[in-house]
């Protein structure tokens, strides 16, 4: 997807337009072809990837729709009009279930747009000096990615069980009292000048010049990540063997190496993670 990882807060009314030819806008299990929802990048770069080289080998029709926003591609999931879809983390997901009243789950992780911090006057975030500054995203998914990050470094010890939650209130020990200041995601390349550290959201990082790979000075990891992009389904729908040849696809050798080659940093496979 373009913006790699998925605010709390998301802009619905886009309009969703077919990557592909068309026909009628309900997903076709008749003939066995699998509609499934994507945001462009990556996740329609991934999934226009496996239906172009190894869908076909596998058995599988594979029909690709993009959406312009985050919340048509699980309501057109719910009502039927996909199969599938490929954009959200697992938080988001449940989120989502929450509060609008959907069935949807995962069926398998496949990438990650990672999360990192960044800045221009240290290169260690275990080296901020006493009171530094760190900026962090002011929504509640990506502010909780943030912290937990920082807690995996020792930087900070956020209260047992603050999770996927986490704000500032839930930090219990900060030896280096630090101070940290909430803004827009977008704001947050632009506050580096002003702020000790920042934690830059991908797209945003990507946007302003940055290279995760490259720039970040702690960056997330694929691996046992909760905040990974998922292959979902309405719940009841798992093990159609259509969409259990599409999770097999999009966790293969060939689907990893795409991703390393094409993103070099900035996706993070989940396979082999």
């Amino acid at each position: 997807m373009r913006t790699y990882t998925i605010p709390a807060a998301v802009i619905a009314g886009a309009l969703a337009l077919g990557l592909t030819a068309c026909g009628s806008d309900k997903a076709d299990g008749a003939n066995g072809t699998l509609v499934v929802g994507a945001t462009p990048t990556p996740a329609g770069e991934v999934l226009t990837y496996v239906q172009q080289n190894l869908a076909k080998k596998a058995g599988l029709d594979l029909r690709i729709k993009e959406f312009t926003d985050y919340v048509l591609p699980n309501t057109a999931l719910q009502q039927g009009e996909l199969d599938a879809n490929l954009y959200q983390h697992t938080p988001y997901l449940k989120d989502f279930n929450r509060s609008k009243g959907t069935t949807l789950t995962a069926v398998t992780q496949v990438y990650l747009p990672p999360l990192g911090f960044y800045s221009k006057k240290t290169d260690d975030v275990t080296a901020l000096r006493e009171g530094a500054t760190v900026a962090l995203p002011n929504d509640a998914t990506n502010e909780a990615r943030a912290l937990e990050l920082l807690a995996s470094q020792g930087v900070i010890e956020l209260k047992k069980g603050a999770g996927v939650n986490a704000t500032p209130k839930d930090v219990v020990k900060n030896p280096k009292h630090l101070t940290f200041k909430e803004l827009e995601a977008a704001q947050l390349p632009r506050s580096l000048d002003d702020v000790d550290v920042a934690a830059v959201n991908n797209n945003f990082a990507l946007d302003a010049g940055l290279s995760p790979k490259k720039d970040a000075i702690l960056l997330e990891s694929a691996k046992d990540n909760p905040y990974n992009n998922v292959l979902a389904v309405k719940k009841g729908n798992e093990d159609d063997p259509r969409v259990k040849k599409l999770a097999k696809l999009l966790t293969s050798p060939e689907v990893k190496k795409f991703i390393e080659d094409k993103y070099k940093g900035s996706v993070l496979p989940v396979t082999g993670a």
